[in-house]
């Protein structure tokens, strides 16, 4: 599986920059659910499973007394804490399957971009034992469909795109891309608890550069597990992928 390359330093802190922004709109949505569950009280403690370089953890520092971001690797965390710049959020190394709270302790859980990684039975009931009553699980991922948009080139960069992914999921986690095709289904479907809601869909516009495109490429594990399999290949692929960009 890739996810040894997430324990690796370069490419921790490649993640933390180029890596695509954790989603507004699917934060927003989070939130209204976590507030509306414990009916607008202050919310103390929020905890980002699965944070990696804590891209997803810092958004929550606003509306959370303390927030803890937790992730396996130690290369994440250590890129997590260089990169942190709120007080109330801390970070440190732990599993998903073991996760280090006191029981009923924990308004918010957050899972972004990480549960295919998990164990899924033993991470779930980690997380019943330490969300409170009224405390809120939020399982989310990305799912892989782009439209780019481009004065009259829309088109041409959309095809440009697709041959791109195309390359790059033949080095893909298979499990992993069965997760995102199918929207978390399987995920959503292993979820113990009977009050869930599964949303899909949400409509994400971001605004980007040649540079925050080619960014997202680098950022992507299956351009690192490319890389490490072929990096002539690989190097050549990113150099040609960047020419057509900017041609």
């Amino acid at each position: 599986m890739a996810v040894h390359l997430f324990n690796k330093k370069a490419y921790a802190l490649i993640y933390q920059k180029d890596m695509i922004p954790a989603s507004k709109e699917t934060a927003k949505l989070i939130l209204y659910y976590v507030k509306n569950k414990t009916n607008e009280q202050p919310l103390d403690m929020a905890l980002d499973v699965g944070c990696g370089s804590g891209r997803s953890t810092l958004p929550l520092a606003p509306h959370f007394n303390k927030v803890l971001g937790v992730d396996i690797s130690d290369s994440q965390i250590n890129v997590a804490k260089q990169y942190n710049t709120a007080s109330n959020v801390s970070f440190m190394m732990a599993s998903a399957e073991n996760l280090p709270l006191k029981d009923a302790s924990v308004d918010l859980i957050n899972v972004c971009l990480a549960a295919h990684w998990f164990q899924l039975d033993k991470f779930f009931n980690e997380a019943i034992r330490v969300l409170k009553k009224k405390g809120c699980l939020a399982v989310h991922g990305i799912y892989p469909d782009t439209d780019f948009e481009y004065k009259d080139f829309s088109y041409d960069l959309n095809a440009a795109m697709s041959e791109v992914w195309d390359t790059l999921h033949q080095h893909d986690d298979k499990t992993t891309t069965e997760f995102m095709i199918n929207q978390y289904q399987d995920i959503y479907e292993a979820v113990p608890l009977k009050d869930k809601e599964r949303i899909i869909n949400i409509p994400e516009t971001t605004k980007m550069t040649i540079s925050d495109v080619m960014g997202i490429i680098r950022s992507a594990y299956m351009y690192q597990t490319f890389l490490e399999k072929d990096p002539i290949k690989a190097k050549e692929f990113f150099r040609k992928t960047k020419e057509s960009g900017t041609g």
